[in-house]
This record gives structure tokens, sequence and C-alpha cells, in this order.
């Protein structure tokens, strides 16, 4: 009981002291861009609901793709 409180307490202070770095990389990785409405977007990839990676040029003259973004959607802001 002990070691697995030890352990527990071990593996939480090293996500608190890797979390500020976390952040700052992803900071870093957030592109800059000057996108305007009705402007091609960018070429990208995200994690599909299956956790596999999709490209935005997978769909490029096979689909219709719609980008919508919600601020602050699913958060407590």
């Amino acid at each position: 009981m002990k070691r697995t409180v030890m352990g527990l307490t071990g593996a939480l202070l090293l996500l608190l002291a890797a979390a500020p770095f976390a952040a700052n990389a992803q900071e870093d990785a957030i592109a800059k861009t000057n996108l305007k409405v009705g402007d091609v977007a960018p070429d990208f990839t995200l994690l599909s609901d299956q956790w596999k990676p999709v490209k935005l040029s997978d769909y490029q003259g096979k689909k219709t793709v719609i980008l919508a973004f919600y601020v602050l959607a699913f958060t407590s802001g």
C-alpha cells in the first residue's frame, strides 16, 4: 500500500513538473496564418473518432468539407 501511494505521488509530481513544458510546446505548434473567410484551408491532419490520422487533402475532389470552429466549446470558459 505504501509503495502504491509513493508511486502515485511520484507520478503526480512528474506530471506537474512537465506541465509547463507541454503548454509551451503546444503554443509553439500553433500555426500563424492570416486566413480570411472564403480562403482555401491549408492541409492539416487530425485524428478520427477511431484515432486514425485523417488529412484534409484526403477529401480533395471527393467530398465537400465544411470546417466549423466553436470557440470555447466543451470547456468551462
